[in-house]
């Protein structure tokens, strides 16, 4: 089972690093690299704009950049490809259509070293497709285009918060689906107020809806209305976005609580009746707005919940709260912050994978 921690080190010889960088698609031709390392942070959804199109684009979404929990693999020449770690098969089938894409004949050794978890709301399933391209397309020094790979490997169907993120982090909105979007544009990127402490609520005995079910759902789901959709616009645009400007914590608060609280509304059907998958996270999350929390809200279909607090020690205080309730001991409760920025990909010399020999760190 991978390791699920808030704090990650690794250390590397400095004379074997040639360059540590933010992801950008604008880089220049690049020469092929001798080993990869792609790190990414998890996201949280904060939710959609405008779920039936009724406004002539489709989805619109919010999502932010955050710690505590992130996607690692590294990627080096070998005998023979293979692919080890959680998530292994995923990532082999992303490979396989990269590779051909690419035409790239080399075989690699790739290495999951660590995960966000899946199915739970936190973006592991793009975090996932788009590392291993991007490091496969570094090792062979080809410059990266997110938003073509982001299509190919199935990524960005609904939300594109999930791609901007991966390139830079913070607060970003996309634009939703129009007739000829192949990949929703990024129309708004803010830089997330640091010092704001975001409580992250998981339930591990659940997973949300994925796969076929999703799209089962979203097909069942009533109409949303041109009139919902204009709220939450307003509400994104004249609220949500101004108050992170302004590091305005009650405003950013109330205004994605009533978002949340809208869009819950509207797939309860879906996910056992109410707004949150788990009950067990809905009385944390309850428990502390009781205690201070604001913003309270579930990341895509849950089960995970999320509320912030302007500083560590008032996250830790409403964490504290909410485990003191019998019907939340069993969750897990993390202190994140905001991340303003995207994946790091760190490029290494000298270091071959050959044949049976994993990447080295």
């Amino acid at each position: 089972m991978p390791h699920y921690s808030p704090v990650f080190r690794f250390e590397i010889p400095a004379d074997a690093i040639v360059g540590v960088h933010a992801v950008s698609e604008r880089s220049s031709a690049i020469s092929a690299a001798t080993a990869v390392t792609v790190t990414v942070p998890a996201r949280l959804h904060l939710g959609f704009l405008d779920l039936d199109g009724t406004l002539g684009r489709r989805f619109g979404s919010i999502g932010l950049a955050i710690s505590g929990f992130q996607t690692r693999l590294s990627l080096a020449p070998a005998g023979e490809t293979r692919v080890d770690g959680p998530e292994s098969a995923r990532v082999r089938a992303h490979f396989d259509t990269m590779r051909a894409y690419l035409r790239t004949p080399r075989a690699y050794a790739i290495r999951i070293d660590d995960v966000v978890p899946a199915h739970v709301g936190l973006g592991s399933g793009t975090q996932l497709a788009l590392a291993l391209a991007t490091a496969l397309r570094r090792a062979a020094g080809v410059p990266p285009d997110l938003a073509s790979d982001a299509e190919r490997l199935g990524r960005g169907a609904r939300s594109g918060a999930g791609i901007g993120l991966f390139q830079r982090g913070g607060l970003v909105v996309d634009g939703g689906r129009g007739r000829d979007t192949l990949v929703p544009p990024i129309v708004s990127r803010l830089a997330f107020p640091e010092h704001w402490a975001i409580l992250v609520v998981l339930d591990r005995a659940r997973q949300g809806i994925h796969g076929a079910a999703e799209r089962g759902a979203f097909a069942a789901l009533p109409p949303f209305g041109a009139d919902a959709a204009a709220h939450l616009c307003h509400l994104v645009l004249m609220n949500i976005l101004p108050a992170v400007a302004e590091a305005d914590l009650p405003r950013f608060g109330a205004a994605l609580a009533e978002m949340q609280a809208r869009l819950g509304d509207h797939f309860a059907p879906m996910q056992g009746g109410g707004r949150f998958t788990s009950p067990d996270v809905a009385r944390a999350l309850a428990i502390m707005a009781e205690a201070g929390a604001t913003g309270i809200g579930q990341s895509s279909w849950g089960p995970t919940g999320f509320a912030f607090a302007p500083s560590e020690t008032e996250a830790m205080r409403c964490a504290a709260a909410a485990l003191a309730d019998p019907a939340c001991r069993g969750l897990d409760i993390r202190v994140c912050r905001a991340l303003n920025r995207g994946a790091e990909t760190l490029v290494r010399a000298g270091l071959d994978a050959h044949d049976n020999d994993a990447p080295q760190q």
